[in-house]
């Protein structure tokens, strides 16, 4: 299967080549044109690489249409700098019949689909220009220029395998005033 294939093949270049990562300068790289879809699950239903959002190129349309599903490229975007992914993004489907081809691809039906996106669905018909989003990772370029193997020596507080905190003794118990005033209340873990 590609989509373990590709796992398996990432595992393996980082295990057989890590160089230092500030070794030879800063190496840039944009990785682009990933698959739009990674694969089929149990239902036959492709999986988003990405999110069912993202725009697929519009030359692959014709692939999308003709249900080729594993050659469509989406518009999706990683920013890498010597081996460290530094951020990721995509273009956003700005087309209601695009999304609507999208959602109908992933087995989400056309009463669904206006049930869970309607809001979206629906302010396409005012028009949508194209748009992009990219999250950018400070501490990982911080910890690049810094010649750190490891994330955790350049974040400010960084947390446990388990999620702790050992600097403050995070995560504490919330005041029931708290939980009231906000409408929560906190459910024992499931056994």
């Amino acid at each position: 299967e590609r989509r373990r294939a590709r796992h398996v093949l990432g595992l393996l270049r980082l295990e057989l080549g890590r160089l230092p990562v500030t070794e030879g300068g800063l190496n840039f790289l944009w990785v682009v044109d990933f698959p739009l879809f990674e694969g089929l699950d149990e239902a036959g239903n492709p999986i988003p690489a990405h999110h069912p959002f993202t725009m697929p190129h519009e030359e692959d349309l014709g692939l999308l249409e003709a249900g080729e599903l594993l050659e469509v490229r989406s518009q999706a975007y990683d920013l890498v700098v010597n081996g460290w992914e530094l951020g990721s993004g995509s273009v956003r489907i700005h087309r209601r019949e695009v999304q609507e081809m999208i959602f109908a691809t992933l087995g989400i039906g056309a009463d669904e689909a206006q049930s869970k996106f309607g809001f979206l669905l629906d302010a396409f018909r005012f028009g949508a220009p194209p748009h992009a989003g990219f999250a950018f990772g400070m501490d990982r370029l911080v910890a690049v220029l810094a010649g750190e193997e490891n994330i955790r020596e350049v974040i400010a507080f960084p947390k446990t395998q388990s999620g702790a905190d050992p600097l403050t003794g995070a995560p504490t118990t919330i005041d029931d005033r708290h939980l009231e005033e906000l409408g929560l209340r906190v459910l024992p873990p499931k056994q």
